[in-house]
């Protein structure tokens, strides 16, 4: 279920976004604050087992037989030491798997989330070069990392510290006012000092951030590449690309340390004022006879408990604040509701595939204009190709008409419905892909061609195989059907998706060069498959292959996202314009008089 989230920056505002996913383990919660709340009481034993031994052993010096009086101190200061051990053993393993169960359950929610809350998205918000799959993978992977590691942080981490010095800061307070006044007064000034340094890193984070996507991006970009790369000897050029973006990289990196070095050092100078000023407090009440000598030690190591966990604040604040840029990051992914696929909730009894498109527009959102008011019918049963040069518009009709994209101006009817009104499941359950490239996921052959009908049975899966010339090749392979479909060839991956295809058995059928990546042989076994599953469907067809734009009933040729002219093909070769323009080259650049000559000679 998706949850509501704000536009908040800043540390309160992360976890406001972070609560909904925290709100859960609310017993878990409460749990671990009562341990925590044990172990910081047990941590402020020692010191005062310390102060107590140190005054009786110095009253018992003045005893004639100190050693035999002085057995049942040390009975006392056994048991409690050991006891305060024992319970801590406990104390700390409810505290950490506690808090590391928490730690673990949000961090699975939160990549739930991101999935969910990016499967909704419209196909637009990822054609976006900022939301390039590099880019998205380092926010949500780095986001979810610095989200579990600010629940850790402060439920692990924070409340444990924060308790142990405020209860030392008690204690202390209750045995002179004085010297919690003095350690009072050092923790604000620490703290100003660790402000200072996250504000003069904040913008350099945000650089980190984008330095390494790039970096992640670009990585990616080249592993995709690497045929085109190697094919135009252009390894030392990528390469030193890769180069410049590390060298950007390290700077920033030593910039962050050099300034945290600095910081750090001030930090601990400041740390250090501070026990020099408790000795010196604590020495001269102990010689204006204000307090015993154990009170010195006392305080001391309850100073220690107070500016241990300060050193150890300032190194969580310091990972918050590195976190919370990533933390922002994830969250404008979740936050970009705006982006969210729009879907309506029209379900009629059945689809039958008459698309009409009055006067349509449509731009890309990078500002790419690719249809100018084109309108069309589409006939349900007929079958409707799309021919023109590349760039012409043809494919993103079919995108528009998979409502993948919404038109800027016009109206796509459905039989006589709004396409905007459909239901997006019920739309493109009735709806057949299948593209010049089609994506093959990490698998077996069998659950890939699965993917058009999951509850397909092995025998159907077989059967769709066999109508996409398909089977025979799979029983040839080692594993057959359980083979890794992404070692396959181009053109027989082309074929699960043709197999798909005839799994899925839909009304509606659309083809983007459906045998652009196949030979000659597979190309016309293909068509004669794909003959077979056009009947009594809505076909529309987007192919460069003159035998399947000769069988179409209607063609519509475009140009530069116009419609310049519509009619069967011998209708358009009447015409004498860009369609016969068209064919004319396409005949040529098959080479068509030689190949007819030669095949009369046969």
């Amino acid at each position: 279920m998706t949850k509501p989230f704000q536009r908040t920056r800043g540390l309160i505002g992360i976890y406001r976004q972070l609560s909904p996913f925290i709100r859960p383990y609310r017993k878990l919660i409460a749990g671990t604050l009562v341990l925590t709340f044990l172990g910081a009481l047990a941590a402020q034993v020692n010191p005062v087992v310390l102060k107590y031994t140190v005054d009786e052993v110095t009253q018992l010096t003045h005893l004639p037989h100190p050693m035999s009086q002085g057995i049942h101190v040390l009975v006392v200061i056994s048991v409690i030491l050991l006891g305060k051990e024992l319970a801590n053993i406990f104390i700390n393993f409810g505290q950490k798997f506690y808090g590391e169960k928490i730690r673990i359950s949000v961090s699975s929610e939160l990549a739930q989330e991101a999935i969910d809350k990016i499967l909704t998205y419209r196909v637009s918000y990822f054609t976006d070069e900022n939301h390039e799959s590099g880019k998205l993978q380092t926010r949500i992977d780095r986001g979810i990392e610095s989200l579990t590691r600010l629940v850790q942080n402060f439920f692990i981490d924070i409340l444990p510290l924060f308790s142990n010095a405020m209860i030392a800061l008690v204690i202390m307070y209750m045995q002179n006012v004085y010297v919690g006044l003095v350690s009072t007064v050092v923790v604000p000034v620490y703290f100003y000092v660790s402000s200072l340094q996250a504000k003069k890193l904040n913008g350099v984070r945000r650089t980190l951030r984008n330095q390494r996507e790039q970096k992640t991006s670009g990585l990616l970009n080249l592993i995709n590449s690497i045929m085109v790369i190697k094919s135009f000897v252009r390894e030392k050029f990528e390469g030193k690309k890769q180069y410049d973006l590390q060298m950007q990289l390290m700077d920033s990196q030593l910039y962050t340390r050099k300034t945290n070095f600095f910081y750090d050092g001030l930090k601990t100078f400041i740390e250090q004022i501070g026990v020099v000023l408790i000795i010196l407090l604590t020495v001269y009440l102990v010689l204006d006879q204000q307090m015993t000598v154990g009170a010195i030690m006392l305080h001391i190591m309850l100073f220690n408990n107070v500016s241990a966990p300060i050193r150890q604040l300032h190194r969580i604040y310091d990972d918050m604040n590195d976190a919370m840029i990533y933390a922002e990051g994830y969250f404008d992914i979740l936050n970009a509701s705006v982006e969210e696929e729009p879907n309506g909730n029209y379900r009629g009894k059945e689809i039958k595939g008459k698309f009409e498109l009055q006067k349509v527009s449509f731009t890309y959102p990078n500002g790419t204009k690719a249809l100018h008011e084109i309108s069309m019918t589409i006939e349900n049963g007929s079958t409707t190709a799309l021919v023109g040069l590349s760039g012409a518009g043809k494919s993103t009709v079919i995108n528009l008409l998979c409502k993948f994209y919404l038109p800027d101006s016009g109206k796509i009817l459905l039989d006589g419905v709004s396409l905007n009104d459909y239901d997006n499941t019920f739309l493109r359950d009735d709806i057949g892909l299948v593209l010049q490239k089609n994506h093959i996921f990490k698998g077996s052959i069998e659950d890939n061609i699965r993917y058009g009908k999951m509850e397909a049975t092995h025998e159907q899966v077989v059967d769709a195989a066999r109508k996409a010339y398909l089977h025979d090749q799979i029983l040839e392979l080692p594993e057959g059907y359980q083979h890794d479909a992404t070692q396959l060839s181009g053109g027989q991956q082309q074929r699960i998706a043709i197999a798909r295809l005839f799994l899925k058995n839909p009304p509606v059928i659309f083809l983007d060069e459906p045998t652009a990546s196949l030979d000659a042989i597979a190309t016309e076994q293909i068509k004669n498959s794909l003959d077979a599953i056009k009947e009594g469907r809505t076909v529309i067809m987007i192919s460069h292959s003159l035998s399947q734009i000769l069988d179409s009933d209607k063609i519509y040729v475009m140009k530069k996202g116009r419609v310049v002219e519509n009619g069967t093909h011998d209708e358009l070769m009447e015409l004498d314009g860009v369609y016969r323009e068209i064919f004319d080259a396409s005949a040529r650049s098959l080479n068509l008089d030689k190949l007819i000559s030669s095949y009369r000679k046969d």
